[in-house]
């Protein structure tokens, strides 16, 4: 692939890896083509991950660092994604100025559309989106920055709020300044005569013919041979799967293919053709041709638009399940409207002709053509008077997913009335193919399209299209519930347009309250408020505190020159690791067989548990932890041993053939059963007695699902033999480098090695670090001598890692009718996996958090560690407090139902209003806490918004909106107070540079940033002259982790204690140079011999928990906040969107608002994917299903608030950190709850007009499946239930 080609070929490791499937992005180029027939170029964006590079030829690649470089001239794509602070760990961040960089090279004035499109392929775990939409809205047109975030320096002086960036001064775009079309490539299509190509490889041989005549008889030879152009199945499938082809043919370069011919009644697209190159087409004939003929060209494009992002779309073949039985991203579109078309819709083959019906498509991703029959295009027809299409769909994510069902309806009415003629109606995604309802389209012909008739149709469709509860895929009530209301939705727009047409007294438009059944959700991007407080008045330009200040790597990061651990050169001789895992849940192991694995060729060694020399476990929270399984293996992914060989793919075959024999233990558990000790209780007040003596009384629960980290980065490591004395450098993603630096972590009598961290946002299995670094040990000293380089794959880091913990949460709450609670009992029940890890620490956090920001005197909380047979579940941004606070806001809002009031009014009436204790007995004052409530709900307009929504569900009966606004207090640094101690290494200089190491790790929170202006501003220098050095151990040891919100205050600390040491030895030598410059007076330092190096360090809080007493000081501060969102729900599908989002954060005084706000955006919206959408899924036997981002949806650029506004709280100080700033990594990821509460919110008024009222169940995450079930329509009640225990589930029920 073009990928593996520019980074281990040519050295270009700008693009990126980031899930190997074309699902994420980060792997995006430029391809450039000539066109010999308009002499025109065409640029476009693609997934280099997913191209060949044999499909090239006569093709211009450009990269990242094509375009611009800190060498030579950042180009304005990089530059303002840095500037506008859309770069945080940067993974990312070269494939998002790719798609804008192509998309500039086709429209250099795009409008916010286009943005929004051409991003639509990439994702991004850190930012949450917005900086990186304002930083490229700088290229629109028309733009209105009122309101938006960028920062003019003046603004202070002006008495104007401080803003985050300047666009003042951006480097401007000239598009005749671009990279040219290679000369050589033009000449070259021009003159040289096409010859075919056959390319021979290891395993494959790849053919690429030029002519039909050639592509005919290759066929015929070869008829297994799938054909490829866009490679979007037959790539994925050869990688992850394991799928061999001896032979491939590319006909990219047979012209036929590509044809594009217009016709009276139609339009032939050569089935060569791009959906891009479809969707352009389609999209001029709907301007062009009378409505009436453009039905199924509007159909289409309906469809065409949310088939993959753009880098798919501008390869994926416009017809690919017929080109050859492949491309499942076109399948969806196909199946849904090609076939309901019920007319002479032909796909010419080069051997004949064969009608596009429903006994076209035989199963998924297949087609009844016969091995070497070949398609040449296909023909749409224009539509004809009085023929009405309709293609509708829902999928987990708004777009760039594939579809849970897709509906493809066709009516044709007899001229001038209502009476049906024809009808077609076929579904996706309800069977293995296109299910076609011949019964129910068969029942409204010569009948009237009205309300009786579709109601008869709805009876017959639901006995039609029958799944089994057992269904792959799972989803079964929801599927069958969509049958129904994509037809409903169908009708509502036949009834429109009848009414338009006709005009009749016997046909009446829709009203405004069931119109809303057909209006798309709102999807217009605004502009967002960031406030923030400015500098105190006299503050140095100089010192850069509180200042906005772009992310100290954000311009390399952009440019693709940012180093990260796959992208360190390979070393001479360099080794590959790939590991073997368990594929049993529980069971032992009999015996493993290498022997067929050291005869694959490159193959050095397989590792397993016995070649580890003495102790093969860690303890870790007092429970042993195995390296490898030697005896038994308790879950699906389980490390069992290791393949090293000289090359990855080597390596990988190795692994493949590795056999490990099981016995089989009896049936594994994946709920609670048994649980890791110790458990934890914690009671304030009477509870028991409480509940005696309050009006009323609820009982309820709710299930919160697991939530992968999906960092960018997979987990990786480098190692490198170093030096004399047996050293190792490792480079490790990891935020623990201490951890698995220290010397137990290796074999006996082994030197700690030398390690140096590079890392992204991650907080991940604390034990993986050490096992990873024992490999890189074991592996790199006698037994090889050699480097050592391991990355994950996405699927394979996914299965591995572990997760964030799913929990059981239930409760008892006692209230008074007035709305005060008096007693409330909590139970959690956190699903901790196979081993401890840190689930222990979690569920204790789970404890300390249970009361959020509520005063309930009478108070219990027990929480339990589950031992299961699934993956070890681990640390995750908000370690607990996530899943607690869920529950117990849950709770508040079970009682608002209860009492029929609004949950916000509860919520004020149960808030902490004084000086008060927590559960724990720790003391605060909640003013800053109540002063983001209130300002929370003033700057969102909470009642007047509150007001509409009522008055907009009157009038909407399928869309919904609803508000919610959630409070949080978040405690600050670790429980274990020698976790809070930090230091620092500082070395000035001769020419006045300095360099700053300390023990934090850099993930894309800006901790380096930070540090940069704590030394700037304790030097009184410019940041200019501030290097910040990798974080390593063997310059700072004995680092803590980088987590608990506390890396800033901590190494800040540290950084600050070493300056101020070596800004006192300057004093001297500044007083007899009062007018020197800071160069000058380290040279004279020098001179004097004053030492320019210091150490700094910060002892940190003596915080503890003590659980015998139930009493402790975890925390040495609060973060508050407070969130209102607004959603609107469509209660047909369950689909939602988020129309605004207000945050309200105390924390301090901002060291950096820019990183600051970043993170607060980031973290909502990781937030809003866990309590929304991402859903991890196991079989029945324990495997994880969703192992990419083609399963596991995490929020994409169609996710974010249609508003998204941050403010800052004002004149906010805090005596407990640096600077007076507040920790603010992981408190805001409980705000993404706002939404799943504003969607309950919604569903509730839903339920209310079906005339239900009260309590309802509603788990996390709130997916379109669990909110369209929610809202219990008509159509979700008629689907029967599956008698549990009936049958066995397609995925467990976790926790």
């Amino acid at each position: 692939m073009l990928l593996s080609y520019l980074r281990d070929r040519l050295r270009l490791t700008g693009t990126k890896y980031g899930c190997g499937g074309g699902g994420c992005g980060a792997c995006t180029v430029m391809v450039s083509r000539y066109q010999p027939g308009t002499k025109t170029i065409l640029h476009y964006s693609a997934n280099a991950c997913l191209l060949p590079v044999c499909q090239l030829q006569g093709a211009a690649v450009t990269t990242v660092e094509g375009i611009g470089s800190t060498k030579t001239r950042v180009h304005p794509v990089q530059e303002r994604i840095a500037r506008a602070h859309g770069s945080q760990c940067g993974f990312c961040t070269p494939g998002m100025v790719m798609s804008m960089y192509t998309l500039l090279r086709n429209t250099p004035q795009p409008t916010m559309e286009d943005i929004r499109e051409a991003l639509g392929g990439n994702l991004c775990r850190c930012t949450g989106y917005r900086p990186i939409v304002d930083g490229f809205r700088t290229f629109c047109q028309i733009s209105s920055f009122q309101g938006s975030s960028f920062y003019c320096p003046a603004c202070v002086f002006q008495g104007l709020p401080p803003q985050l960036f300047d666009q003042g001064d951006l480097l401007p775009l000239d598009p005749t300044q671009e990279l040219i079309f290679p000369p050589e490539l033009i000449l070259m299509a021009q003159t040289e005569p096409q010859m075919s190509q056959r390319f021979i490889g290891e395993n494959i041989v790849w053919i690429s013919p030029v002519s039909l005549d050639e592509l005919i008889q290759l066929k015929a030879d070869h008829p297994q041979a799938p054909l490829v152009i866009g490679n979007t199945n037959i790539g994925p499938d050869i990688k992850f799967k394991g799928a061999l082809h001896p032979i491939i043919i590319s006909p990219t370069r047979v012209q036929e293919l590509f044809a594009v011919t217009r016709t009276a009644q139609g339009v032939y697209i050569g089935a060569g053709c791009s959906l891009s190159v479809v969707k352009a087409l389609l999209e001029g004939l709907v301007q062009e041709l009378p409505e009436e003929k453009t039905e199924i060209y509007r159909a289409l494009l309906q469809q065409l638009g949310n088939v993959g992002g753009q880098q798919i779309r501008n390869v994926a073949v416009s017809v690919g399940s017929h080109l050859s039985p492949t491309d499942r991203q076109v399948y969806e579109v196909v199946q849904g409207l090609l076939v309901p078309s019920g007319r002479p819709l032909w796909s010419l083959l080069a051997l004949g002709q064969i009608l596009l019906n429903k006994d076209f498509l035989v199963g998924f991703g297949k087609t009844s053509l016969k091995p070497d029959e070949i398609v040449l295009s296909v023909f749409i027809p224009v539509s004809r008077k009085w023929e009405f299409m309709g293609a509708l769909r829902q999928a987990p994510r708004k777009e760039n997913a594939l579809a849970t069902v897709t509906s493809g309806i066709r009516v044709m009415f007899t001229e001038g009335s209502s009476v049906v003629k024809e009808l077609s109606i076929c579904y996706g995604g309800v069977g293995p193919c296109t299910v076609s309802a011949s019964r129910t389209f068969f029942l409204p012909t010569n009948r009237p399209w009205n309300e009786q008739t579709l109601s008869e149709a709805y009876t017959v469709l639901l006995d039609e299209i029958s799944l089994s509860p057992s269904h792959p895929g799972g989803k079964v009530d929801f599927r069958r519930s969509l049958t129904l209301s994509l037809l409903f939705k169908f009708n509502l727009q036949i009834l429109h347009k009848l009414w338009e047409m006709v005009r009749t007294g016997s046909l009446l438009d829709l009203s405004e309250e069931m119109s809303s059944g057909i209006r798309p959700l709102p999807n217009q991007l605004q502009p967002g408020i960031q406030v923030f407080q400015p500098v105190v008045n006299g503050q140095s330009v100089d010192d850069q505190v509180g200042r906005p200040v772009m992310h100290h790597s954000a311009i390399s990061q952009a440019t693709g020159e940012a180093v990260y651990c796959d992208d360190i050169p390979k070393t001479d001789g360099e080794l590959h690791l790939v590991l073997v895992t368990s594929t049993r849940p529980h069971a032992k192991i009999r015996g493993i067989d290498v022997t067929e694995a050291l005869q694959v060729p490159g193959v050095v060694d397989v590792i397993t548990s016995k070649d580890i020399p003495g102790k093969k476990f860690r303890t870790f929270t007092g429970v042993d932890e195995e390296l490898l399984a030697e005896n038994e293996v308790s879950c699906v992914g389980q490390m069992v041993c290791a393949v090293i060989a000289d090359t990855r793919e080597q390596a990988k075959r190795g692994a493949a053939v590795v056999k490990i024999h099981y016995e089989d233990l009896p049936e594994p558990v994946f709920t609670k059963k048994s649980y890791f000790q110790p458990q934890r209780t914690i009671e304030r007040g009477n509870v028991t007695q409480a509940f005696e003596e309050v009006d009323q009384v609820y009982e309820g629960e709710i299930r919160l699902g697991g939530q992968e980290h999906f960092y960018m980065e997979t987990q990786s490591m480098v190692v490198v033999p170093s030096g004399e004395d047996r050293e190792l450098r490792v480079y490790l993603s990891c935020q623990h480098p201490t951890y698995a630096n220290s010397r137990d972590s290796f074999k006996q009598g082994v030197l700690s090695c030398q390690e140096s961290w590079r890392g992204v946002w991650r907080e991940t299995n604390i034990s993986l670090c050490w096992r990873r670094a024992w490999f890189s040990d074991l592996l790199s000293r006698p037994r090889s001598g050699r480097a050592v380089r391991c990355v994950l794959e996405r699927g394979e880091d996914m299965l591995i890692t572990g997760a964030r913990h799913p929990v059981l949460g239930r409760y008892k709450v006692g209230f008074m009718n007035d709305g005060k609670i008096i007693a409330a009992d909590l139970h959690y029940y956190a699903n901790s996996g196979n081993t401890a890890d840190e689930s222990v620490l979690v569920v204790e956090k789970v404890l300390l958090h249970l009361d959020n920001a509520y005063n309930v005197p009478n108070l219990r909380g027990h929480s339990v560690a589950c031992k299961t047979n699934l993956p070890s579940n681990t640390a995750f941004r908000g370690f607990g407090v996530p899943q607690s606070m869920l529950v117990t806001e849950n709770m508040i809002n079970d009682v608002a139902m209860k009492l029929g009031r609004n949950a916000e009014e509860i919520r004020e009436i149960n808030m902490y209003k004084e000086v008060s204790l927590t559960h724990y007995k720790f003391q605060f004052d909640p003013k800053n806490l109540l002063r983001c409530w209130d300002e929370c709900k003033e700057k969102s307009d909470y009642d007047s918004r509150r007001q509409a929504a009522g008055e907009f569900n009157q009038k909407n009966r399928w869309k919904k909106r609803g508000l919610a606004v959630i409070p949080i207090k978040y405690g600050i640094a670790f429980s274990e107070g020698f976790l809070n101690q930090a230091a620092s290494l500082v070395h000035i200089y001769k020419d006045g540079s300095v360099l700053v190491s300390h023990g934090g790790t850099e993930m894309g929170q800006g901790i380096h940033t930070k540090m940069q202006q704590v030394a700037s501003r304790e030097l009184h220098i410019p940041t200019s002259f501030i290097h910040i050095t990798e974080t390593s151990t063997s310059a700072v040891p004995n680092t803590c982790p980088s987590a608990a919100s506390f890396g800033t205050d901590a190494n800040g600390m540290a950084v600050k204690n070493a300056c101020e040491t070596l800004y006192r030895r300057l004093e001297p030598v500044r007083k007899q140079n009062p007018t020197g410059t800071w160069e000058s007076w380290v040279k004279k330092a020098f001179l004097q011999k004053i030492s320019l190096s210091a150490t700094g360090y910060y002892r940190g809080h003596d915080l503890y928990m003590d659980w015998e007493k139930q009493e402790g000081q975890p925390y040495a501060y609060f973060t508050y906040g407070a969130c209102c969102s607004e959603v609107e729900v469509d209660c047909l599908s369950g689909d939602y969107r988020t129309v605004r989002t207000d945050i309200v954060t105390d924390i301090g005084r901002s060291i950096n608002p820019s990183v600051d706000i970043g993170q607060i955006e980031g973290s909502f919206i990781q937030g809003l994917g866990l309590y929304t959408m991402e859903e991890l899924q196991f079989s029945p036997s324990g495997v994880l299903l969703t192992r990419g981002p083609s399963q596991y949806k995490i929020p994409a650029i169609c996710d974010i608030p249609l508003q998204f506004n941050v403010y800052l709280l004002s004149d906010s100080d805090n005596p407990h950190a640096i600077y007076s700033s507040k920790g603010i990594g992981e408190p805001v990821l409980f705000l993404g709850s706002s939404v799943f509460f504003a969607i309950k919110d919604a569903v509730a008024a839903a339920r209310a007009e079906a005339g239900m009222d009260g309590p309802f169940t509603l788990d996390s995450p709130a997916t379109p499946e669990r909110t369209c079930l929610a809202c219990n329509t008509d159509f979700t009640q008629k689907i029967p239930p599956s008698r549990p225990g009936s049958f066995k589930p397609w995925a467990l029920n976790i926790p």
